[in-house]
């Protein structure tokens, strides 16, 4: 038994939990998979396997900085340029180099941090400004328990995608 579930009851039980069952599934689609694979395209969008994990892991990883930082640990995304958006993209892809294997090794980093954020974290009802978006309205902010929901159910959207991409890819099913 790890310290997460010896110290963890209530919400921030139901919390992690909720989290790790999305996030097995995600990881499930991934299941004896090639590089080549996971990086490869089933659909007409740009997401792969390979792809969405390493999107999950990045918006997991930046959302948790933002409980602790605020909107400072997020773009400005009023002022990102194609650029900035064309690198962001890179999140959905596998690139040269880049192997599944290495892919699922920083989501589990990613999401062992995040655990340990939902244990330590002194109030869940702390609140931070949200970031500059044109998606976001304007002075709103959102408590560690919103983003918290908000990083499960991105996780849960995107299981989801990876379903029909690796169902399109091979057959295979996470479920039925």
């Amino acid at each position: 038994m790890t310290t997460t579930e010896l110290t963890t009851t209530g919400e921030r039980a139901d919390l992690l939990e909720m989290l790790a069952k999305h996030r097995h599934f995600l990881r499930f689609t991934t299941r004896d998979l090639t590089d080549e694979q996971a990086g490869r395209r089933t659909t007409v969008s740009e997401l792969c396997l390979g792809g969405l994990v390493k999107h999950v892991a990045s918006v997991e990883r930046g959302w948790a900085e933002f409980i602790v930082r605020g909107p400072s640990a997020m773009p400005d995304f009023t002022a990102m340029t194609e650029e900035d958006f064309a690198k962001r993209a890179d999140e959905f892809r596998m690139l040269p180099g880049e192997t599944l294997a290495g892919v699922l090794a920083d989501y589990a980093e990613v999401a062992r941090r995040t655990d340990e954020l939902v244990v330590t974290l002194p109030d869940l009802n702390a609140t931070q400004p949200l970031p500059k978006a044109p998606w976001f309205e304007p002075e709103a902010a959102w408590s560690a328990r919103r983003v918290l929901m908000h990083i499960i159910a991105e996780t849960a959207q995107h299981s989801g995608h990876a379903d029909i991409i690796r169902e399109s890819l091979d057959g295979a099913k996470s479920m039925g």
